[in-house]
């Protein structure tokens, strides 16, 4: 059965090139670079930082490592793509463009910066914006205006809608995932270290570190009380809990799923339970049309009434949000959007013009404060934390008296509960990527 994901791209393609027509159209340029760019050497050293492409040029080109290459986009013509092939015996330079994507470009295959920069010159016209960071070559800089507001405004609006080449993608990435997620489960389970979980991970997902889209939390105990905590011990600890953050990348696209295990059938084991089902339930309402901030809050007031079950709080779950208790427990937002970046860009947008819509004033973490649209692709990641930090800051307050203590410190050894999917809206409700993924995957 020949690989649907050819025919998506070539909708990607013309979807794409429609979205960058209107966006220049609306903002008086005639024509687009988009600059891969470069990595660079870390500071006093020979040694460079691990490359990540330009997201503008991941979203047309499915190749998230290939340095120094540019597209050029005039509505009307094939987008030019001036392919970086250096003649190079220090690295594997990329390979000659083939596969499904290179009948929809005119690719121009170039040996060095200099013919980079000069085919482009010759191939622009009119008025110019070049989107790109400030390591491109300067005659790439000087070919026109660099990352202009007012149009990456509209392309980072429409890059929440997401084709059905991107969706694909990010399914296969959570296939991946859930691969590194079964693994790392079992490597918990076995008595392993927070390194060799992620070792576990990263094998049997197959990707390296510096392929993954992001760098994987791995929490044993009371590490799950960091919410980005990333210092992989070597040494082994008695497994009570285990918090794994982390995802796997498909021609760019991310996928980023986040669960907690216990190593017992304990009262850690019913609080993750919990949480997953608030999470499920919370999944079940994301909808067309649904404010994500009214997600959030309901988030809050779920999570909430999960720690009145459990005995932390005395008070209602009404109250404790009314209160600002749940920040300490929920410290973070609920999900963010996702696509050739795990935390897209334009979460905060009101408007294809640039709007913004900043999150409330109590809840200033969260990364999403858009109407959900079908085609928009986020995370759903509720939790609850015991943070040593902020439950101190709390003992300080008048609702320090809504906390059961005792239970608080019951629970501190096992740091924290999150579960993370990754879900795309429909027309009529919503699909879960990741919950999918997990379906999906063989039995071990």
């Amino acid at each position: 059965m020949k690989d649907q994901i050819g025919s998506l791209y070539s909708e990607h393609h013309q979807a794409l090139s429609t979205r960058h027509a209107e966006a220049l159209a609306a903002t008086g340029y005639d024509t687009l670079v988009i600059y891969a760019g470069k990595s660079h050497a870390q500071f006093l050293d020979d040694s460079e930082c691990p490359f990540r492409a330009n997201p503008h040029f991941k979203t047309w080109v499915p190749l998230p490592q290939l340095q120094g290459s540019a597209i050029v986009f005039r509505p009307g013509h094939q987008p030019t793509l001036v392919y970086l092939q250096p003649r190079d015996y220090w690295h594997t330079p990329p390979a000659d463009p083939d596969g499904y994507w290179t009948d929809s470009f005119d690719v121009q295959i170039v040996r060095d910066d200099i013919e980079v920069a000069a085919l482009l010159t010759d191939a622009v016209a009119g008025k110019v914006a070049v989107v790109g960071d400030h390591t491109k070559p300067p005659a790439i800089l000087g070919l026109g205006e660099r990352n202009p507001e007012k149009l990456l405004a509209r392309l980072h609006f429409d890059r929440a809608i997401k084709t059905g080449f991107e969706i694909e993608c990010m399914r296969r990435a959570n296939r991946f995932a859930v691969r590194g997620h079964r693994a790392a489960e079992a490597a918990f389970r076995a008595g392993a270290s927070e390194f060799e979980i992620h070792m576990a991970y990263c094998s049997a997902c197959g990707q390296a570190p510096d392929q993954l889209p992001y760098d994987n939390i791995i929490a044993l105990n009371g590490n799950g009380a960091v919410l980005h905590y990333h210092n992989y011990q070597q040494q082994k600890q008695p497994p009570q809990a285990f918090l794994i953050d982390a995802g796997a990348s498909y021609c760019g696209y991310a996928a980023d799923i986040t669960r907690t295990y216990s190593a017992a059938d304990d009262e850690f084991a019913a609080l993750v339970n919990a949480v997953d089902a608030a999470q499920l339930s919370l999944c079940e309402l994301a909808r067309p049309g649904l404010d994500y901030v009214d997600l959030h809050l309901e988030a809050c007031t779920r999570l909430a009434q999960v720690l009145v079950e459990h005995g932390v709080l005395r008070c209602t779950a009404a109250s404790a949000v009314d209160q600002g208790i749940m920040s300490t427990f929920f410290p973070h937002g609920l999900g963010h959007l996702i696509g050739v970046q795990v935390h897209d860009i334009g979460g905060h947008q009101a408007s294809p013009a640039g709007d913004q819509r900043p999150p409330p004033s109590e809840h200033p973490f969260l990364r999403l404060t858009r109407t959900l649209e079908p085609g928009l692709v986020c995370t759903i990641e509720p939790g609850i934390y015991f943070i040593d930090m902020l439950l101190a800051e709390l003992r300080q307050e008048t609702a320090a008296a809504e906390v059961d203590w005792e239970r608080v410190e019951q629970f501190l050894p096992f740091g924290g509960v999150r579960v993370e999917d990754d879900i795309c809206i429909t027309s009529s409700g919503h699909e879960n990527l990741s919950r999918d993924a997990f379906a999906q995957a063989p039995a071990d």
